[in-house]
């Protein structure tokens, strides 16, 4: 079962990974920023099923993600906020709101090159193919688990 959640739930964060970074679709980063939540939350779950280093890796570079992921949606909220309110306006009081949309252009300009880099660090370190191999470990029987379990009940019997 940890395995199949954790494939479902990496198949969601890369969903709309090329997506993301086209400002106008806010929808396609928001996706991303829950499916991240998602995946940490399944990860930490059934964080025994999988070898620990890897899973705490993999959780690492996907808080990471979830972080610029979040920069980048709070100035996409602010935007449309602002976008909408200025619609309502006239005169300086629209100019100086449109301003202030000008402003968190910029900043999405930047926050968007932060997402940017982080898609490609996890290219990088091939991160998709890790939490699928995570997914696949979990959902394999391991005679070695099994092995070890067994001789965990014999050595439990031999105390008695």
């Amino acid at each position: 079962m940890a395995g199949k959640v954790v494939a479902v739930r990496t198949d969601e964060l890369f969903a709309r990974d090329r997506q993301v970074l086209v400002v106008e679709d806010i929808d396609a980063l928001h996706d991303m920023r829950v499916a991240s939540r998602r995946l940490r939350a399944a990860l930490e779950f059934f964080g025994p099923c999988f070898p620990r280093h890897e899973c705490t890796r993999a959780l690492r570079e996907i808080k990471r993600l979830a972080e610029v992921l979040g920069a980048r949606r709070d100035i996409d909220v602010q935007i449309q906020w602002l976008r909408g309110y200025a619609e309502a306006r006239t005169g300086a009081e629209r100019a100086a709101v449109l301003g202030l949309v000008s402003r968190f252009t910029t900043e999405q300009a930047n926050a968007n090159n932060a997402v940017a880099r982080a898609l490609a660090e996890i290219d990088d370190t091939d991160l998709r193919g890790r939490l699928n191999r995570l997914a696949q470990h979990a959902s394999e029987p391991s005679k070695r688990k099994h092995k070890h379990a067994r001789h965990r009940a014999q050595r439990g019997r031999a105390g008695r």
